[in-house]
């Protein structure tokens, strides 16, 4: 006797939020925070219990107010908080999977890897040409041709091959404050990162120079993984794909960008982009 086939199993129910509304399937994740803590000398925390995923490809926008531990996450994310004596963290951070701070692990690797922007733009005072080469001429490069084709493609990636193709031997330090710091995106794209790390990256720039910004950000996100830290939730609504906000040290609340927007699930998290506080 012929059996007809069992039917298939019925889906598996979506995942609900608190308030009854479904959740987004997850992401992949290109780094994962894991109840990660960072103190200060003293025993300060910086930050408390953190688990966070940075999705692979896509814009994580941190936001919170003064003091909420933004930047401390952030450069726990290449282990840039060893250069502070006295500080200690529990908790693991992984990059593909692999502990950054296991026994063995290289710091210079993963600061490579883990590629960081800071707020105000260090241009070396060296030409356009060779602030972008450097850490290729670090890592031991020389030949004309591989450098050449490194700085277009890093300018190109950056938004400013056009504006400066023509001028690549002239001094860094004369192009403008929003050149500057997209040279330093070129920069760190030079050294062929997975992530990208962005600590205000637009704070003292004019409204051009930070659309700029942006619009390289729009774009590098097909190539990087990107984590955005930000103290304009404007800026955060534009370019993120998803948001987390930070309050004393403690993540509040995690999600996609237009729920935190639209109908944030943390009455913390409503008041901060009411401008009740921060």
């Amino acid at each position: 006797m012929n059996h007809a086939p069992a039917p298939p199993p019925p889906p598996a129910p979506a995942a609900l939020a608190p308030d009854g509304t479904a959740l987004a399937p997850p992401r992949p994740a290109k780094m994962r925070v894991e109840a990660f803590s960072f103190f200060y000398p003293g025993g300060a925390a910086a930050l408390r219990g953190i688990t966070l995923a940075v999705p692979a490809n896509r814009i994580l926008g941190i936001i919170g107010p003064a003091s909420s531990g933004k930047s401390t996450l952030l450069r726990s994310l290449n282990r840039m908080t060893e250069f502070l004596p006295g500080t200690r963290h529990e908790g693991r951070i992984l990059l593909d999977d692999e502990d950054i701070f296991a026994p063995g692990t290289d710091p210079t690797d993963i600061r490579r890897r883990v590629g960081m922007v800071f707020d105000t733009p260090v241009p070396l005072p060296r030409s356009i040409f060779e602030n972008v080469v450097y850490g290729q001429r670090l890592k031991g490069v020389r030949d004309r041709a591989r450098l050449e084709a490194v700085v277009e493609s890093s300018l190109r990636a950056a938004i400013l091959w056009d504006e400066v193709k023509d001028r690549l031997g002239t001094s860094a330090l004369r192009l403008s404050g929003g050149q500057q710091q997209r040279l330093c995106i070129a920069r760190t794209i030079a050294l062929d990162p997975e992530v990208i790390l962005l600590d205000e990256p637009c704070s003292g720039l004019d409204p051009i120079s930070t659309l700029k910004v942006e619009e390289a950000l729009a774009e590098l996100k097909e190539r990087y993984s990107i984590v955005l830290v930000t103290n304009n939730t404007k800026q955060a609504a534009r370019v993120s794909d998803e948001v987390a906000f930070f309050l004393m040290g403690e993540l509040v609340e995690h999600g996609e960008a237009g729920q935190i927007f639209t109908v944030p699930r943390d009455r913390r998290t409503d008041d901060y982009l009411s401008g009740r506080f921060g």
